[in-house]
């Protein structure tokens, strides 16, 4: 017997509401939301920031033909992540209507849901992801609730000289013996990104996850950095660092530092996200057109764990005409735009695009990427992600110097999530 949409929102709502800080009122009004306007239909808009948008505009163009009384306006944020979350933080504090869907960073999602600001996609709000990637999908769910559709995803692939190696490295022990070739070559063995930000953070969880280790615990919340497979994995990184495996240089790098770096040849290897590919395939400056291909990221022992990037699109709590919102994040991962999302190289969240023999001889990187999204492993699915992340990026970077060991950084690193947290 299906249960009535009532209690579920109720129940996931009381479950977020002890962690979010919400006060009873919020609560109450939030609840009360979550049951109005299920079934209105009507115009809705759709809220996404600059530097992604236009990926959207033909599917929106092709809502819009198929539904005349129920049009999309895309309403386009800021290009920066933090103006983007701001501005939406802002209708939502207001309980504004006026963005009835968000494409949401895949680590902002718990945070809206603990605030009670999304709909919950459950009983007849529910939509079928059993076709989409698995970890998208889990990108998506907050306290056993599903708050949105993941709408594109992204993943690391590791880059390599196919012209000085015969096959990629299956584990990072191999990759490290095989950096005697950068050293032969007078080239960089691994350029990454080591910059205090955010990027800090996703390689930090590639050794972590790599390793069998876990930043925190399923509930999000429980700090588990102080277990020996996350030290072994943090000590791997810094190990590698510290050894010159990985390019001191990169103490700097972001992704654009890395991207120059290994299409300007300086590099054997190289952990970046898939855009790299086709600058280094078919940019006019780069010094490894035919020289390199793509591989999944490598562990401990076997296959790495992947950081997943990419939006989720979640309908406001407050929106007027929740109908058609669900229709049309449900729209949006339908083939046809999936398969232009993968065109124009914006990883999509469809499993089976990921096999199209076409796409592949365009995007050869797709074998590949699906396998490192089929072993990819969220970031922390909680509310409290930023402090999180700060935690993380403060401690991994005072031990890539040598300010802390290994031991101190994951100590140090727990403490301050548990401080986040209470």
């Amino acid at each position: 017997m299906k249960k009535p949409l009532l209690s579920l929102a109720a129940g996931a709502m009381a479950a977020v509401l002890v962690v979010s800080g919400c006060s009873k009122s919020a609560y109450e009004d939030a609840a009360r939301a979550a049951q109005q306007h299920l079934n209105d239909r009507g115009p809705i808009t759709f809220a996404m920031g600059k530097n992604d948008i236009a990926k959207l505009r033909p599917v929106v163009q092709r809502w819009n033909a198929q539904k005349p009384n129920e049009q999309v306006t895309l309403h386009e944020l800021a290009g920066e992540a933090d103006s983007q979350r701001d501005t939406l933080v802002q209708a939502l504090q207001a309980r504004s209507a006026e963005f009835d869907v968000m494409a949401l960073d895949v680590i902002d999602t718990a945070s809206f849901a603990a605030h009670h600001w999304l709909q919950p996609l459950t009983g007849e709000m529910a939509v079928d992801m059993t076709k989409l990637l698995p970890a998208t999908v889990e990108s998506a769910t907050y306290a056993g609730t599903v708050y949105a559709t993941p709408q594109n995803t992204n993943g690391q692939l590791l880059f390599y000289r196919k012209d000085l190696i015969k096959k990629p490295p299956s584990t990072w022990a191999e990759l490290v013996d095989s950096c005697k070739i950068a050293e032969r070559e007078k080239i960089d063995c691994l350029v990454t990104q080591l910059k205090q930000y955010e990027g800090l953070t996703v390689n930090a969880s590639i050794f972590i996850n790599g390793w069998g280790g876990q930043i925190v615990g399923a509930d999000g919340f429980t700090p588990t950095v102080n277990t020996s497979a996350s030290r072994d994995g943090l000590r791997a990184m810094v190990d590698a660092y510290q050894n010159g495996v990985i390019a001191k240089r990169t103490i700097a790098f972001t992704e654009e530092q890395t991207n120059l770096a290994f299409v300007g040849g300086e590099a054997l290897y190289a952990i970046n996200w898939p855009y790299m590919y086709e600058n280094a395939a078919n940019s006019e400056d780069s010094k490894v057109k035919g020289k390199f291909a793509v591989a999944p990221l490598v562990g401990k022992d076997r296959i790495g764990a992947s950081t997943l990037g990419g939006y989720n699109n979640a309908i406001n709590v407050y929106s007027e005409h929740k109908a058609t919102a669900r229709d049309f994040i449900e729209f949006i991962t339908k083939r046809e735009n999936q398969l232009s999302f993968a065109e124009n190289s914006f990883p999509p969240v469809l499993t089976s695009i990921y096999d199209d023999r076409d796409l592949i001889r365009d995007h050869p990187y797709l074998p590949a990427l699906k396998r490192v999204l089929e072993n990819a492993v969220p970031r922390p699915v909680s509310p409290y992600y930023p402090a999180i992340s700060k935690a993380i990026q403060d401690n991994v970077y005072a031990a890539l110097q040598g300010n802390k060991t290994v031991v101190e950084a994951t100590e140090d690193m727990t403490t301050a999530i548990e401080v986040a947290e209470n």
